[in-house]
């Protein structure tokens, strides 16, 4: 496990020292396109990654993460410890399996930091040394007095912004505070430095003065951010976050989560963002982007749902939300309780049903042999935008021998969240300036 992720830093280290970096004048100029390789927790490149693990232990990992990043979104929503940010439960979960690491470099000389991506989040932040109580992680500590480049944001500055989430004076520097559900609080200066960004065709690019948390201070329980990880990757809609620093676009790509070989995840932020296709309407409440579900169908069968079930509310308490963190995706009860039954009529005398986990629907066998010729279970979105679903997508191999539905139903929550199993083998490009998101089918091989 440490050998591959070691190997993994090798390369990332020898490209940083060989490549020349392209300077980024500081001007208004936004880059055209950097890109960041995005490494699931599966991943043999993951520092998480544990040969020893079976694949009811993997799936067992992957589930529990995201039942947990539900409870983190459903909760900031309802605005309980609504100035807080619950990195414990909904980004770093506590079995530490959840979402992707995005690999990227601060200060000059640049030093690499493994970040959590996370789309319901603005502040980026990393653990910067001097640390009180730090946190354990595989590289290095960012240290502020190396960098060239480094500087502290002041109280009076545009960068201190007190209507972002966290974002507080501490006289004569910007600081944030983020409380977490268990008593767990982390804070420091908010800083900005040059960030360093792999490229697709330049190698490597340096964008100046970008903000971020550098974190200090963790007390109460610093066993919470125990890992790997240095900090998180905010691309959520606030000013600061990463995505709107870098010219308010920016785009996904995840393959398969199950295959630990896949290398081809990336993240793309800028102009080079790919936003081709039909877009369909993005709204944005609070850090959480909203889109406009309007049916599902399984084959040519639309399920009777009433569009009513994914009606977005003003306080987001209802609606369909699209996420970069849960692996399952979640629907209320009256969404999914047709789309299991219409699965279960399907299944009848082709495999044998075993049971539920998670409330979910299981059946004995394999998905690549016994589900050849299932037919597609389709979102369908405002403007003709669909979201098309194969087995690989729809279904998760819960043992040697077992499989069940990637879906689960919500009995305490009328909202809609789209996860990471659905969006596999999708380009997803958001445009927050036009408040517009693009599905795109398509190999992620094919953006390098």
């Amino acid at each position: 496990m440490a050998v591959l992720f070691n190997l993994f830093l090798l390369s990332y280290f020898t490209t940083t020292a060989t490549t020349s970096l392209a300077t980024t004048s500081p001007t208004n100029t936004k880059p055209k396109r950097l890109v960041t390789k995005l490494i699931h927790h599966n991943s043999i490149y993951s520092p998480y990654y544990n040969p020893k693990d079976t694949i009811a232990d993997r799936a067992r990992h992957v589930i529990d993460s995201s039942n947990a990043r539900f409870d983190y979104i459903w909760k900031k929503i309802q605005g309980i410890s609504l100035d807080t940010d619950d990195v414990r439960s909904g980004v770093i979960a506590e079995t530490r399996r959840t979402g992707f690491l995005a690999n990227i470099s601060i200060g000059s000389p640049p030093v690499p930091q493994l970040l959590v991506m996370d789309t319901g989040s603005s502040l980026s932040w990393t653990q910067c040394q001097p640390c009180t109580h730090c946190f354990t992680q595989t590289l290095p500590i960012f240290n502020p007095p190396e960098s060239a480049t480094y500087s502290s944001v002041p109280c009076d500055s545009p960068n201190c912004n007190r209507q972002v989430t966290g974002i507080i004076c501490r006289d004569p520097r910007c600081g944030f505070e983020l409380q977490y559900g268990d008593g767990t609080s982390l804070s420091g200066f908010l800083s900005t430095d040059t960030v360093t960004f792999e490229t697709s065709d330049e190698g490597i690019t340096s964008v100046p003065r970008l903000v971020f948390g550098c974190e200090t201070n963790l007390v109460n329980n610093p066993g919470t951010l125990g890992g790997q990880t240095s900090g998180l990757l905010g691309l959520g809609a606030e000013v600061i976050s990463m995505a709107n620093q870098l010219g308010s676009k920016f785009s996904y790509c995840f393959g398969s989560i199950w295959d630990p070989h896949y290398i081809h995840n990336q993240l793309i932020f800028g102009e080079g963002a790919k936003t081709e296709g039909i877009t369909t309407f993005l709204d944005i409440i609070g850090n959480f982007y909203y889109l406009r579900l309007d049916s599902i169908s399984v084959g040519e069968k639309m399920l009777d749902i009433s569009p009513q079930v994914f009606e977005l509310y003003e306080d987001g308490t209802r609606g369909v939300i699209i996420d970069s963190g849960a692996t399952l995706t979640y629907l209320p009860k009256a969404a999914f309780d047709p789309l299991k039954d219409e699965v279960l009529s399907l299944m009848n005398g082709i495999v044998k049903f075993i049971g539920t986990q998670h409330s979910s629907p299981c059946f004995k066998g394999l998905i690549d042999r016994d589900l050849v010729g299932f037919p597609v279970v389709t979102f369908s979105f405002a403007n003709g935008v669909d979201l098309a679903l194969d087995v690989k997508s729809f279904f998760y191999m819960a043992g040697p021998n077992a499989f069940c539905m990637a879906m689960a139903p919500k009995t305490t929550a009328n909202l809609t969240i789209i996860g990471v199993m659905a969006q596999q083998s999708y380009n997803i490009a958001y445009n927050l300036a036009q408040s517009s998101i693009s599905i795109q089918r398509i190999d992620c091989a094919l953006l390098e």
